[in-house]
């Protein structure tokens, strides 16, 4: 079992990632404040996202990660069904050198405005190991494509 080591914004508990059942694999996380991204300093406690629009909502938390492992964020389901919300740039990764506040991307995909507000559960976050690994570069003529699917692209193995 790993440590995820965290801190929180002025230390206010409301913004400590939960998990809902102890055998989760991925702990909510609750917006502290929105932002037009035109403005993303200019953060507000409640937002109203229009239909097909971006926003960046902060979370308060920020990670101390070890070293080769990575937090994803991802959307919370229900807010997808229920209220078209998302996560724009899903998964989200959080290397283990990042040391600032945990940012959300959230779109509105659905077609009405959303009333987005201070506290309310935005997205998930998981915790993952990320194996050692290098790129090794191959000159063109050492690169093997003799696969089943070799070179085919999208829509190779059929609709």
């Amino acid at each position: 079992m790993i440590r995820i080591r965290f801190s929180l914004r002025g230390n206010d508990v409301r913004y400590t990632p939960t998990r809902a059942h102890a055998d989760d694999a991925c702990y909510d996380l609750f917006a502290r404040s929105y932002a037009a991204p035109e403005s993303p300093a200019d953060e507000k406690a409640a937002f109203t996202l229009p239909p097909g629009r971006r926003c960046l909502a902060k979370t308060g938390v920020f990670l101390m990660l070890e070293p080769d492992w990575e937090a994803l964020v991802r959307p919370r389901s229900g807010n997808a069904l229920k209220l078209g919300l998302t996560v724009l740039n899903t998964p989200g990764t959080i290397d283990a050198g990042y040391r600032n506040e945990i940012g959300v991307i959230l779109h509105n995909a659905g077609q009405l405005a959303l009333e987005l507000a201070e506290g309310m559960k935005i997205a998930q976050i998981a915790f993952r190991p990320v194996p050692g690994h290098w790129l090794e570069r191959l000159e063109e003529g050492e690169f093997d494509a003799g696969t089943e699917r070799g070179t085919a692209g999208f829509g190779s193995s059929g609709i």
